[in-house]
Order: C-alpha cells, then structure tokens, then sequence
C-alpha cells in the first residue's frame, strides 16, 4: 500500500506527489533554483514536505539569496544617495537612524525600515522633494 499524505496549506483534500522537484525561491525581485529538491510535493499550491535534509539546501539557498538582495538594495541606496549630494551622516540624519545607519544599509549588514527605502526611491525619482524634507527637518 503506498503511503497517501495530504496538504495542510490547500487543507481541501490535495494530495501530495512524492518526488524531486526544481523549487524556486524569490525574494522581491530576485529569485534562485534549487535543483531536484526531494520530498511531498503538492501540486495545488507548490508546498513541500522535504524528505531528511533537503530542508537544509533549500534555507542555504534562501539564506545567500537574502545576502544577494540586502547587497543589492544597499547599492541601490549608495546610488540614490550620492544622486542627491548627501553624505551618510546627511542622510541618516534626515531619515532617521543616526549618523552610521547609512553606512550599516549601504553594507547590506542592517536592513533599512521600508519606509526608508520608500522614501530614497521616491527622491531618486523626484530630487526636488529633497529642499521640503530638509525644510521639515
């Protein structure tokens, strides 16, 4: 008798395929592929159930995927920042966080409140915002 499970996600009754399946992991933009990641498959929703130690290739890609995305991000921020002629210490005054968050952000070691990364975005996009933020401040 083959073993039936079933998915706790879908909870209506779908089963599950035991089999290796590429997976796909996205944060924002980015996105990586885990190849032949064996376990419960559910061909409803896209969960999985890894069989023993897939769990952990799945988190490790995941993991540098974050790395790659906070990295990204801080050079991303750099750019805007340099754009609008602050320095850090500028700019971590007049978004908040003090005069190293900048520097933290732009490193990729402290992820920036998205508010934050909002706000650079919308003055990249609009640098005569910039005279009003510092009115305000």
């Amino acid at each position: 008798m083959t073993e039936k499970r079933f998915c706790l996600q879908c909870d209506d009754g779908t089963e599950l395929v035991h089999e290796c399946r590429d997976m796909q992991v996205s944060i924002e933009e980015m996105s990586a592929s885990i190849t032949g990641v064996s376990g419960w498959h559910c061909p409803g929703c896209g969960e999985c159930e890894f069989d023993a130690g897939e769990a952990h290739r799945y988190a490790d890609t995941l993991q540098q995927l974050r790395k790659e995305v906070a990295q990204r991000r801080g050079e991303e921020m750099r750019l805007t920042r340099k754009r609008l002629h602050l320095s850090q210490k500028e700019a971590g005054i007049l978004f908040g966080g003090g005069a190293s968050a900048f520097s933290e952000y732009e490193r990729g070691k402290t992820q920036p409140h998205k508010s934050t990364v909002l706000l650079l975005k919308l003055l990249g996009q609009h640098p005569e915002l910039l005279q009003e933020i510092r009115r305000a401040e």
